[in-house]
């Protein structure tokens, strides 16, 4: 171990950050966003899509990977919840 080829996928400890609480996923760094997504949701005991994904400030699409996007070990995103139309309007 220790030893890294250059068809060795790095493993990467995501941390996702919702309402304080955080939450450590580890992926290989070639994996779809969509499948972090799943599994946040479901670690915070949320339905699929309840959440909008950030790192540094930029919205994730399902479809990047922590690789497209230059993540490191250790990086962190945040997960707000989706703000879906309603009868509220906060700009009244």
């Amino acid at each position: 171990m220790g030893e890294e080829g250059e068809d060795v996928k790095p493993k990467l400890n995501i941390q996702v950050v919702h309402g304080g609480v955080q939450i450590t996923i580890k992926v290989k760094a070639n994996t779809p966003f969509k499948k972090i997504f799943e599994a946040a949701e479901k670690r915070f005991s949320k339905d699929p899509g309840t959440f909008k994904f950030t790192y540094d400030g930029q919205r994730i699409q399902a479809d990047e990977t922590p690789a497209s996007l230059g993540m490191e070990d250790g990086d962190q995103i945040d997960a707000n919840l989706e703000q879906l139309g309603g009868s509220f309007d906060a700009s009244s």
